[in-house]
């Protein structure tokens, strides 16, 4: 079916114009009316394309050690800031699948390197394609699954790229002890290969401009190929550009996270707020093998263990936290008389705010004074279901916000999110070995709580006003 605007307007030559749309609100071919079982695929492979990426964040050798923590994390921030809006121009697949393969490639080439330069060089060029799936996969998730739904889907793929820097440590731990280090790049490339084929043979386009410019296309090609030949009728989308060149397309919407980053306050209070919150969590998980080997007189490996509480922390807060936040929005949208609004999510902030700082608080000062060693690990539970929860819920404000431009979006909030996180590790040896792991930790305490504890009170009541401001944000 072709919905009609206007009751078809005619050009100059007597041609018809058409919107192509969906086939009404129960379309198959809509992604959002896709069966539970294609979304969940769908969700599941996007989730493996950004948990591979970063799982080897913290590779336990010495002569990768923090610069190519660093390095990899600094890429993170321009990746997504170019393949991010490709993804609004060709669609999502083909942009994770070709990202993937970048990663795959460089990734694999570090196994190979002999000197910490090529090494340097070569975890810079995989970070530009790991960082890619992180932005790319948070717009297929908002294609396939309605606001209501989203939480639990959001839950796994955000979980995903959190998890990665936890079973990084702990299986690169073991394997630069028990085979040669190099093998933890091998090792993440032959797993990434086995995604990857996975996603072509599973993952579908996701995009509603692009499947409905296929669409769009299809019509045209049954009508006689050329739109402005006699009175063929034109079928185009709502979604189609007045200049359809290539030329003002990259114009535009490569342009389009920058523009963001610029003139879109929502995106540069995001992108504070989330700078802050992972420049407290990178130098913190940074400093956990210390911890646990200075300390408490741990092997590399055993030390790397301790990096499960942090994980089952993670786990425990994407699971409650989908359930939460699923039930939280649809109770305040049926309030709202059936009206969402991305607010609603920002309740689901509050845990996370608190959980976050208090955690990392635990962890350093019972380690400095030599309690049982599950005691910090108890202050890491509550670290990483704080980290989730915080991840979650204002990525979820962000996709909500933009809706169809949620890729760009998420690549601009992420700029400084990973610039921080590039940034803040390299200092960390220093401060903790000058301060102690207490006083360390209490300076990332503070840095989490007084940036962290009043961003969902702001902008629960000051949220509309804010989107107000910006030219791209829901005005709901």
């Amino acid at each position: 079916m072709i919905r009609v605007e206007a009751s078809a307007t005619s050009s100059e030559n007597g041609a018809d114009h058409f919107i192509v749309d969906w086939d009404g609100p129960d379309d198959p071919n809509n992604p959002r009316n896709w069966m539970f079982r294609k979304k969940w695929v769908v969700t599941v492979l996007a989730s493996a394309y950004t948990f591979l990426s970063p799982r080897e964040f913290h590779i336990t050798n010495p002569v990768e050690a923090v610069l190519t923590v660093s390095i990899f994390v600094l890429a993170y921030a321009f990746g997504p800031l170019l393949f991010a809006p490709l993804s609004e121009i060709h669609g999502r697949v083909r942009l994770l699948q070709a990202t993937n393969v970048l990663f795959l490639a460089f990734n694999l080439g570090c196994g190979f390197t002999r000197n910490k330069a090529q090494l340097t060089v070569l975890r810079f060029m995989a970070g530009l394609g790991g960082g890619a799936p992180v932005a790319i996969g948070g717009g297929l998730i908002s294609d396939v699954w309605r606001p209501e739904e989203r939480g639990k889907a959001l839950s796994l793929y955000l979980l995903a790229p959190v998890l990665g820097p936890v079973v990084g440590p702990l299986a690169g731990a073991w394997i630069a002890q028990i085979l040669d280090w190099r093998w933890i790049f091998w090792g993440s490339t032959i797993l990434g290969a086995a995604i990857q084929a996975a996603g072509i043979w599973l993952l579908d386009e996701t995009y509603t401009p692009v499947l409905l410019e296929r669409k769009a296309a299809r019509l045209r090609r049954a009508h006689g190929g050329r739109e402005k030949m006699g009175t063929i009728p034109v079928f185009k989308t709502a979604y189609s550009e007045t200049n359809n060149s290539w030329k003002d397309l990259l114009q535009v919407r490569l342009i389009r996270p920058f523009v963001f980053f610029v003139t879109e306050p929502i995106i540069q209070l995001f992108g504070l707020y989330l700078a802050f919150t992972y420049g407290a969590m990178y130098p913190f998980l940074t400093a956990i093998p210390s911890i646990f080997q200075d300390v408490y007189g741990l092997s590399v490996g055993n030390a790397g263990l301790h990096y499960i509480p942090l994980g089952i922390g993670m786990y425990g807060g994407a699971i409650t936290l989908s359930v939460i936040m699923d039930k939280t929005y649809a109770a305040l949208k049926e309030k709202a008389g059936g009206v969402g609004k991305p607010e609603f999510r920002l309740l689901s902030l509050v845990p996370g705010t608190i959980l976050l700082p208090i955690g990392i608080l635990i962890t350093g000062w019972t380690a400095d004074a030599k309690t049982h060693w599950i005691c910090p690990d108890i202050g890491l539970v509550m670290t990483g279901a704080g980290i989730l929860i915080c991840s979650l819920a204002t990525q979820s404000y962000v996709i909500d916000t933009y809706a169809i431009h949620s890729a760009s979006a998420l690549a601009a909030v992420g700029t400084l999110r990973s610039l921080a996180g590039f940034g803040f590790p390299l200092f960390a040896p220093a401060m903790y070995k000058s301060l102690g792991y207490s006083k360390g930790n209490t300076i990332l305490f503070s840095v989490a709580a007084a940036v962290g504890c009043p961003v969902p009170w702001l902008f629960w009541k000051y949220g509309k006003r804010v989107r107000g401001w910006n030219k791209y944000a829901s005005k709901v």
